[in-house]
């Protein structure tokens, strides 16, 4: 069940800002689109830290997430020097990663891109995928929800 906000079930999410740059376009002049997936990655990144579980700190745990799946729908293009949004919204942490994403431009305030990521918790010792996520992400979360933001 979604909150009124669109904030996700468990209302944890982040807003980050960046600005598009040259490299970012194709020869249309329009971001190409293979690069909102590393926009995704920029608001992922930002929501795992927020709930402390960073990169590193899942290394340390023992354990990665691979994308499994990634779903994406481009309603307007982006272009050189738009300032975007990227809002990356917790929807799943128990039996797998899922985060939704809306991208919007700043100046407009229109929403560009829209779509998910589906990450599941992969051993990295024991070389075996996990069918749920490992506790340590689960309490993180739990705590986070709890309001013991760490």
């Amino acid at each position: 069940m979604r909150s009124k906000e669109n904030n996700g079930p468990y209302n944890i999410y982040t807003e980050t800002e960046i600005d598009v740059e040259f490299y970012d376009l194709d020869p249309l002049q329009v971001v190409w689109h293979g690069n909102y997936i590393k926009y995704f990655e920029t608001g992922r990144r930002a929501l795992l830290e927020k709930i402390g579980y960073s990169y590193e700190e899942m290394v340390e745990s023992g354990f990665a997430f691979p994308v499994t799946e990634t779903t994406v729908k481009y309603p307007d293009s982006l272009r050189y020097k738009d300032r975007i949004r990227i809002k990356a919204i917790l929807e799943e942490y128990e039996n797998c990663l899922i985060i939704r994403y809306e991208i919007r431009n700043v100046k407009t305030g229109k929403l560009t891109t829209k779509g998910s990521t589906t990450q599941m918790a992969y051993d990295i010792k024991n070389r075996e995928s996990c069918f749920v996520c490992p506790e340590i992400l689960v309490k993180k979360v739990s705590a986070f929800i709890n309001g013991d933001k760490q």
